[in-house]
């Protein structure tokens, strides 16, 4: 699964604690989950670097809704260069498009100038991030994962989700942008024995919701960028 916003969380709903050195060193965790389960996940960077390109732009007076964005980013040419999303330097809030050409200037990458050609370049960037987890992931698991559940409020983000499918070339299904609330309710209903087990309430949350699929468009196309990605990865 991935929970997709700000800041995104990638990991699987596991019975038993992973714990041993590769682990550690992968910067994975280990979190109680509800009925005796474990959320094994990395956090990652999320649609927080977009977000505060837009804070950027709209202190210069230029606004545009996130729908906006999305279109010129969809416009502009792909793979124009790479981030590594997790870099320190796109933690802290201020000037992000120029921390961008900044980080694109000093490993010798094109550095992208137009806004479109900005947010391009970060959602190509998350989702080859994604696919860079989810190797890891299941590396650490020792098993395959076919299909990625992306639930929070990046799933209103089709461009990301599109392109995730295609880098990870895995299926995608996005599930509500207000799954943290729908999980609340489910675990209420639980308690107060509205529904006897959480298998019971997952199956009626996913009959009662709309989800959308994204199948992988062009993966092949998505491998030599992914390997010229792995050159900045924690540059």
């Amino acid at each position: 699964f991935i929970s997709s916003g700000t800041w995104s969380l990638m990991g699987k709903e596991i019975e038993d604690p992973v714990i041993n050195d590769d682990v550690l060193e992968a910067n994975f965790t280990n979190e109680g989950g509800v009925a005796g389960t474990y959320r094994f996940l990395r956090n990652l960077t999320g649609l927080w670097i977009i977000q505060e390109c837009k804070r950027e732009w709209e202190k210069e007076g230029k606004e545009y809704s996130y729908e906006e964005l999305t279109d010129m980013a969809r416009a502009a040419k792909p793979f124009v260069s790479f981030l590594d999303t997790d870099h320190e330097s796109f933690l802290s809030p201020g000037d992000m498009p120029e921390k961008i050409r900044y980080f694109c200037e000093r490993t010798g990458q094109t550095k992208p100038e137009d806004k479109g050609q900005i947010v391009r370049v970060v959602l190509e960037s998350l989702a080859l991030n994604y696919r860079y987890i989810i190797e890891i992931l299941e590396s650490l698991l020792d098993e395959n994962i076919e299909t990625v559940h992306i639930v929070g409020g990046g799933v209103r983000n089709q461009l990301l989700s599109q392109f995730s499918a295609n880098a990870m070339n895995r299926e995608v299904v996005t599930r509500p942008a207000e799954a943290t609330a729908i999980g609340n309710a489910l675990i209420q209903a639980l308690e107060i024995g509205e529904i006897d087990s959480l298998e019971e309430g997952r199956r009626l949350v996913r009959g009662s919701i709309e989800l959308e699929t994204y199948t992988p468009e062009g993966p092949e196309g998505w491998k030599k960028p992914y390997e010229e990605f792995l050159q900045y990865k924690e540059l």
